[in-house]
């Protein structure tokens, strides 16, 4: 046992400063989506989230405010989501990067999968009032936009940031894609389509869904598998 430990942690090491920090993060994304889920089912945050969504409830803001909740929101949908995908598939089709076009297939698919499994099994009901215009098919926690928007952008922006060169061009892609994800999280709170604990859960299970791809990326490239960065 010890020496499958010790081996590990050299394997870890030999992959980097930022590989070990990745695992890190991955490691208390886990931990932060178990804790909340805790919480919720034993109802310790109850009274919180209702007391936050009661109160942007009636503090909707001026008109233009909901339409731009409305259109972030959408941003998150399976259908906007399915768009950025197939856009990013024939980019890497049209670069030959075959690779990496099967690697974001299966992570997409997989991430979907993951979040529709978590919403069925814990089986939260959805906040009493939301906006009229907001329709709501699934379970409530964690939220489906917020969790599928971590996945997908967060790892379509870590998977890009892999094929060019250039620590702006990859801090580009990265910030995009942590904005986006933070923006239709604050949207789902505010137009009533879920509990505040319900995107913290989404924002830690869509974190390490992108963190695990783009380890398991990082050490297909350094096998030759899927294609790396841009020369």
């Amino acid at each position: 046992m010890s020496a499958l430990f010790l081996k590990t942690i050299k394997w870890l090491g030999s992959r980097g400063g930022l590989f070990l920090f990745a695992v890190l993060v991955m490691v208390a994304g886990v931990w932060g989506f178990v804790a909340l889920a805790d919480e919720m089912l034993e109802g310790d945050w109850q009274r919180t989230d209702i007391r936050i969504n009661r109160f942007v409830h009636d503090h909707p803001g001026p008109p233009w405010l909901q339409e731009a909740g409305r259109d972030v929101t959408a941003l998150g949908g399976v259908t906007v989501l399915a768009l950025w995908t197939a856009a990013v598939l024939g980019f890497l089709l049209l670069s030959g990067r075959y690779g990496m076009m099967v690697l974001v297939i299966i992570v997409t698919l997989g991430g979907l999968v993951l979040t529709l499994s978590l919403k069925c099994a814990i089986n939260r009901p959805r906040p009493s009032e939301p906006q009229a215009s907001v329709i709501v098919y699934t379970q409530s926690f964690p939220s489906g936009h917020t969790m599928l928007s971590a996945t997908v952008y967060l790892t379509l922006g870590g998977m890009l940031a892999r094929t060019v060169r250039g620590r702006l061009l990859k801090f580009y892609f990265l910030s995009l894609a942590l904005g986006l994800t933070f923006l239709i999280g604050v949207s789902r709170v505010y137009l009533g389509a879920h509990y505040p604990s319900d995107v913290l859960a989404g924002w830690c299970g869509g974190l390490v869904w992108a963190i695990l791809c783009w380890l398991v990326a990082q050490e297909l490239q350094r096998r030759k598998v899927v294609e790396g960065e841009e020369e």
